[in-house]
C-alpha cells in the first residue's frame, strides 16, 4: 500500500524535480553577460575572469557522470539532495565573493550540482508511470536547454535592478527549496545498482575531461596549433584511452564501456556531441552579436537586456515543442522525433527542443534502470564537451578577421554561424544511425536490445 501511495505522488515528485532543474540550468548561463561587470567590479583581468564560466564547466563535467552513478548506487533522492545543496553552498560562496579567487571557488562547487541532470532522469524512470515518462523526460530535457536561454535573458535586469550577487542569491533560494522538498517528498529510490566507485576511473576521467576542455577554451587565445594547445589536447586524448581501458577492467566502472557501446547509446551521444556544439554557441555568440554597435555594419547596439530578448523565441520554442515531445514520440517514435528536430534546427535552431528531448527519452529507455544516472549523466556530458568544443571553434572563426577597430569582422560572424549550422545538418545524419522502434511499442522499451544477466555478461534480448 505504502508502494502505492508513493508513485501516486509523481505529480508532486515531478514539481520538486522541475524547480531544482531550473535552478540548475539558469546558473549554467547566468553569469555569462555578468562577465565584463565582474570583471570591473572584483578588478580582475578578462583573461581571468573567464574561468567563472571555465571552473564551472569543468566541475560540472567531471560530477555529472560520477553523482549519476553515485545515485545508481545509493539512491537517486539522497544523491539529487546532496547535488542540490552543492548548488546552494556554491551560491552562497559565490554570492558572498569580493575577490575573483573566491568567486572561481564557488562556482567550481556549484559544477557538483551538474548531478541534479542525470539524477532527475533516474527519479522520473523510477516513479512515473510507463505512459507518462515520454513527457516527463521531454519536459524536464526541455527545461534544461531552455534554462541557458533564460539565464542570459534575466541577468540583465537582474544585474541593473539587484546588483551582481544577487545573480547567485536568486538560484541559492530556489535550490535550498528544491533540495528540502526533494528530502521530504520525493520517494526512496525503488532500483539501485550495487557495486563501488573506481577511484582510478574518477582520477582518469576528471583528468582527461580537464585536460580537454582547456586545450579548446584556450586554444582561440593560445592558438590551436600552438604547443601548449597540442600538448595540453594530446594528453588529455592520450588519458581518455587509458580511461576506457581502466573502465573495460575494473568490477566496478563509473560508466560501463559495454553499455556505452549499444546502438541507442552511442548513436544518441553523437547527436548529442553535435547539437552541443550549435545550442551552447549559439547561446554565447548570438548575444556578443547583437550587442555590436551598428557602427560597424552588422551589430544591433543592444544592452544586456535587450541582448537577452533575443533569446525569447529561442527559449520559448524549444520548451513549447518539448514539452510535447513525448506526445510526438509515442505516436511516430523517438528516432523520427529527433530526426526532424535535428533537420528543423538546420534550419533555425527551434527543433532543438524536440530534438533535445527525444534523445532524453531514448537514452533512459535505452539502458536498465539501474544504469539511467550514468548513462544520462554522460550524454549530458557529451553535450557539454560539444558546447566547449563549439564554443573554441566559434571563437576562432569569429576573430580570424578583425576590423581596424580590433571588433571582428561581420564576415567572421557569418561564417560561425554557417559552422553551426553545418554541425546541425551532421546531427541529421547521426540522427539516422539511432536505432528504430515501434512508436505504439516504445513505452515498452527497458535497455532496447540488450539485457545484462547475473555474472554480467551482455546478451541480446
Amino acid at each position: 500500500m505504502t508502494t502505492t501511495i508513493e508513485r501516486a505522488n509523481h505529480k508532486v515528485t515531478f514539481g520538486v524535480l522541475v524547480l531544482g532543474v531550473s535552478a540548475y540550468a539558469l546558473l549554467q548561463s547566468l553569469v555569462i553577460p555578468a562577465l565584463t561587470t565582474i570583471q570591473s567590479s572584483l578588478h580582475t583581468s578578462q583573461n581571468t575572469v573567464t574561468w567563472v564560466v571555465t571552473a564551472y564547466l569543468l566541475s560540472a563535467s567531471i560530477f555529472t557522470p560520477v553523482m549519476g552513478r553515485i545515485g545508481d548506487i545509493l539512491g537517486k533522492e539522497h544523491v539529487m539532495v546532496a547535488a542540490l545543496l552543492a548548488l546552494s553552498v556554491g551560491s552562497v560562496v559565490a554570492g558572498l565573493a569580493n575577490n575573483i579567487t573566491v568567486l572561481i571557488i564557488g562556482r567550481a562547487v556549484q559544477g557538483i550540482g551538474g548531478g541534479v541532470i542525470p539524477l532527475a532522469f533516474g527519479i522520473i524512470r523510477d516513479e512515473f508511470p510507463p505512459e507518462r515518462l515520454a513527457t516527463a523526460i521531454g519536459t524536464i530535457a526541455a527545461t534544461t536547454a531552455v534554462g541557458g536561454g533564460a539565464g542570459l535573458i534575466v541577468a540583465g535586469p537582474i544585474l541593473q535592478g539587484l546588483g551582481l550577487h544577487w545573480l547567485f542569491w536568486i538560484p541559492f533560494v530556489m535550490t535550498t527549496v528544491a533540495a528540502v522538498l526533494t528530502y521530504f517528498l520525493v520517494p526512496e529510490s525503488p532500483e539501485r545498482s550495487p557495486g563501488r566507485i573506481s577511484i582510478s576511473a574518477v582520477l582518469l576521467l576528471s583528468a582527461w575531461l580537464v585536460a580537454l576542455l582547456i586545450a579548446v577554451s584556450e586554444a582561440p587565445t593560445w592558438g590551436w596549433l600552438a604547443p601548449k594547445t597540442l600538448w595540453i589536447g594530446g594528453g588529455g586524448l592520450i588519458l581518455l584511452v587509458v580511461w576506457v581501458l581502466v573502465e573495460l577492467r575494473v568490477n566496478d566502472p563509473v560508466v560501463d564501456m559495454r553499455m556505452m557501446r549499444v546502438p541507442a547509446v552511442w548513436t544518441n551521444n553523437l547527436v548529442a556531441f553535435l547539437f552541443g556544439i550549435g545550442m551552447y554557441s549559439i547561446f554565447a555568440f548570438l548575444p556578443e552579436f547583437v550587442q555590436s554597435p551598428r557602427r560597424l555594419g552588422y551589430g544591433f547596439s543592444a544592452s544586456t537586456t535587450a541582448s537577452g530578448l533575443f533569446l525569447i523565441p529561442l527559449s520559448l520554442g524549444m520548451f513549447l515543442v518539448g514539452i510535447y515531445s513525448g506526445k510526438i514520440a509515442d505516436r511516430y517514435g523517438s528516432k523520427s522525433a529527433v530526426v526532424v528536430g535535428s533537420a528543423i534546427s538546420a534550419a533555425g535552431y527551434v527543433g532543438l527542443g524536440l530534438a533535445f528531448s527525444a534523445m532524453s527519452n531514448l537514452i533512459v529507455r535505452a539502458v536498465p534502470a539501474g544504469q539511467t544516472g550514468v548513462a544520462s549523466g554522460m550524454n549530458a556530458n557529451i553535450r557539454t564537451i560539444g558546447g566547449a568544443v563549439g564554443a573554441g571553434v566559434m571563437s576562432s572563426i569569429v576573430t580570424s578577421k578583425v576590423l581596424t577597430s580590433g571588433a571582428p569582422a561581420e564576415s567572421g560572424y557569418t561564417h560561425g554561424f554557417v559552422f553551426l549550422g553545418a554541425c546541425t545538418v551532421l546531427a541529421v545524419l547521426a540522427a539516422v544511425l539511432i536505432p528504430s522502434a515501434a512508436p505504439d511499442h516504445e513505452h515498452h522499451l527497458n535497455h532496447a536490445e540488450l539485457a545484462i544477466v547475473p555474472g554480467g555478461t551482455l546478451t541480446e534480448g
